[in-house]
């Protein structure tokens, strides 16, 4: 995984404490790669007043566009010169565009970037496909891998753990357990840290507890042949990763848990897991899936896409969004 470019979505230029950038810029550093802040100007501007009259906003929009865009870019900039003093390279950008995912994803679909670093919604992720959260949509639209930061904590060699599934459940294409574990692996490269693989499989089908199907006996000694396969399978799919046999996870749970359960065992910083694109109801149940493992984790999740996958995103920005407010009466 080659990372020249990384974009960091800057949510609030004026936040003091910036997570998602923090470790935008130790993933800059790690990759000697260019750091782009970017912020989405994507709130709407209101016009008008309680005597409907429209001036002075509504007869030169473009010059409070200009202000409010200067502003942000003043913040960006004095974030980017903290930032190249410690030798990264770096430059800033705001745009009028909206909503701020689509935003996100055009800017770094120009800027040619390999890797969005974006902060995390807070709070639960509920129908978040429903809801259009932010991150969600960011995650299920980027055509390039979105490392979402969920934690302030920034270990000084981290683990990464990466989720695979050599059974390539929901179809998932065979190369995607590739890209999760080389990018995985450059990743952790990049910050100096331990590289781990988890591979959570079904231990025994549900006929194997029917009435009778099978003695004690027998369902132990299936359990054992089963976690055997799994462990060799995992084995083959990590040749050629160096993962050392220790930090080979097997564990017979559904995902979400194994995963979940993973991550804390490993003191892990980062999960990277893999993504596909799908339609109808499809996308609900996947999705349901990938919501339940984002609240689940405490640690940060990079998520990747299938190779030659990738659509490039409505071109051209929305710009900015006036509102007409009403006047009131009483």
């Amino acid at each position: 995984m080659a990372v020249r470019r990384i974009l960091a979505a800057v949510k609030d230029p004026g936040a003091r404490r910036l997570a998602g950038l923090r470790k935008a810029a130790r993933l800059a550093k790690g990759f000697d790669a260019q750091l782009v802040l970017f912020h989405a100007l994507a709130e709407p501007l209101y016009v008008g007043g309680l005597d409907g009259d429209f001036s002075p906003l509504y007869e030169n929009p473009r010059g409070l566009e200009q202000r409010i865009r200067e502003a942000a870019l003043r913040r960006l900039e004095r974030m980017a010169e903290r930032l190249r003093r410690t030798g990264i390279r770096v430059t800033v950008s705001a745009e009028w565009d909206f909503p701020p995912y689509e935003a996100i994803v055009r800017e770094a679909w120009r800027i040619k970037a390999d890797l969005i670093v974006a902060e995390q919604h807070p709070g639960r992720h509920f129908a978040a496909g429903l809801l259009h959260l932010n991150d969600w949509e960011l995650l299920r639209s980027s055509p390039v891998p979105v490392l979402l930061v969920k934690s302030a904590r920034a270990p000084h060699r981290p683990v990464v753990l990466a989720a695979v599934d050599p059974d390539h459940t929901y179809a998932k294409p065979p190369r995607l357990d590739r890209q999760i574990l080389t990018t995985a692996a450059a990743i952790t490269r990049a910050l100096g840290g331990a590289l781990h693989a988890a591979y959570a499989y079904v231990p025994l089908p549900l006929t194997a507890f029917s009435d009778g199907a099978l003695s004690d006996e027998q369902v132990l000694h299936l359990e054992s042949h089963t976690a055997r396969v799994a462990a060799g399978k995992l084995e083959r799919l990590v040749r050629g990763v160096a993962i050392r046999k220790s930090r080979q996870h097997v564990v017979g749970r559904h995902p979400v848990d194994a995963i979940a359960q993973l991550a804390q065992q490993t003191h892990s910083a980062i999960v990277v897991m893999g993504a596909i694109s799908r339609s109808g109801i499809s996308t609900w149940l996947i999705g349901n899936t990938a919501e339940k493992l984002l609240d689940r984790l405490a640690c940060d999740v990079l998520v990747v896409k299938p190779a030659g996958r990738a659509r490039a995103p409505r071109r051209k920005r929305r710009g900015a969004r006036y509102v007409g407010v009403q006047p009131r009466l009483y």
